[in-house]
């Protein structure tokens, strides 16, 4: 007799008590990490059209959301500036100056909320003129150069407050550079999640209009951010960044490339992460606000979908709103 002769597999499927106990992956609220875009100014809000529901917050404004994202069991926030046209340069010198936006974000979200985990983002694309993340040299982007001043913008991050300094930037070496320049400083404790699997995606644009990046990029990011036709690549990449110094490591996005993610976890020991990106949140929100799908149940099938892929943690947008409703 087969041992599957006069089985139902829909048996413990048939009541919500009997799912529970067989239930194979868990979502909580503390799987979470909310971006957050911070502009300048007092109490000012401003919508971010191509993502509906996201708005750009002044930092009081910042500082009072990461007062609701502790208050609903969210353990970090990562902010993103929205630079002033103003102070973007073709090298991005903003990005190291320790009275920046970011930097002042760190400083009153870390005093008012110490408990909250904070993530900057170590990159150069929201300070440039060119919207690329690295300087520039004609058509190309500089690697050595660009690696020495993320290592000053990771300084003056955690000299604010930040505890985990997480670089986006794909520039080769950098993950090195940063560690070894935290340590010296004396920031032996503050993280480092990179950005080590980051693909040249079509689902990074209602982000670039987030931070103002956008309509200055000049060419593609393809010289440095990874061919989406190859996972190969994120095992060099991943690999190196972990013996460079890196503590977590990251996938972006995220659900298009769920089989990186299973990959990278089922290869290496190290937490990953991944990011459900801005391309991702505004199809689920916009398909949702037209009524074409239930937005609530593909907000929260879509972030089981990381958790089963074998995710530590997911960057999303959704943070708030999904952990309101798991908190019931």
């Amino acid at each position: 007799m087969s041992f599957l002769e006069g089985r139902r597999l829909r048996r413990p499927r048939m009541a919500a008590w009997s799912r529970d106990l067989v239930r194979e992956t868990l979502l909580t609220p503390a799987d979470f990490i909310w971006p957050i875009f911070v502009i300048e100014g007092q109490n000012e809000r401003q919508a971010v059209t191509s993502m509906p529901g996201v708005e750009r917050l002044t930092i009081d404004l910042a500082v009072e959301a990461a007062m609701a994202a502790r208050a609903e069991g969210i353990p970090a926030i990562a902010l993103f500036p929205n630079t002033a046209p103003d102070k973007r340069t073709e090298d991005g010198r903003e990005a190291v100056n320790p009275d920046n936006l970011v930097c002042r974000a760190l400083s009153a979200i870390k005093e008012a909320v110490p408990e909250i985990g904070l993530i900057a983002d170590v990159a150069l694309d929201p300070y440039t003129s060119h919207g690329h993340d690295g300087v520039m040299a004609g058509e190309e982007i500089l690697n050595d150069e660009t690696v020495d001043i993320l290592v000053e913008q990771a300084l003056v991050q955690a000299r604010a407050g930040a505890d985990v300094i997480a670089p986006s930037d794909m520039m080769d070496g950098r993950i090195k550079a940063i560690r070894a320049a935290l340590d010296v400083e004396g920031f032996e404790k503050t993280l480092i999640m990179s950005y080590a699997a980051k693909y040249a995606s079509a689902f990074y644009g209602p982000f670039r209009e987030a931070v103002g990046s956008g309509s200055r990029l000049k060419g593609s990011k393809l010289t440095y951010q990874m061919d989406p036709a190859n996972h190969e690549d994120a095992v060099r990449e991943v690999g190196q960044d972990i013996f460079e110094g890196a503590d977590w490591v990251m996938v972006k996005p995220g659900m298009p490339y769920l089989d990186i993610c299973r990959m990278l976890k089922d290869r290496f020991d190290i937490p990953v992460f991944a990011y459900q990106v801005s391309g991702e949140y505004a199809m689920i929100a916009m398909a949702g606000n037209a009524g074409a799908i239930d937005k609530d149940a593909a907000m929260a099938e879509s972030l089981m979908a990381f958790k089963r892929a074998g995710c530590s943690g997911i960057l999303t947008y959704f943070a708030l709103d999904m952990a309101r409703k798991l908190n019931g």
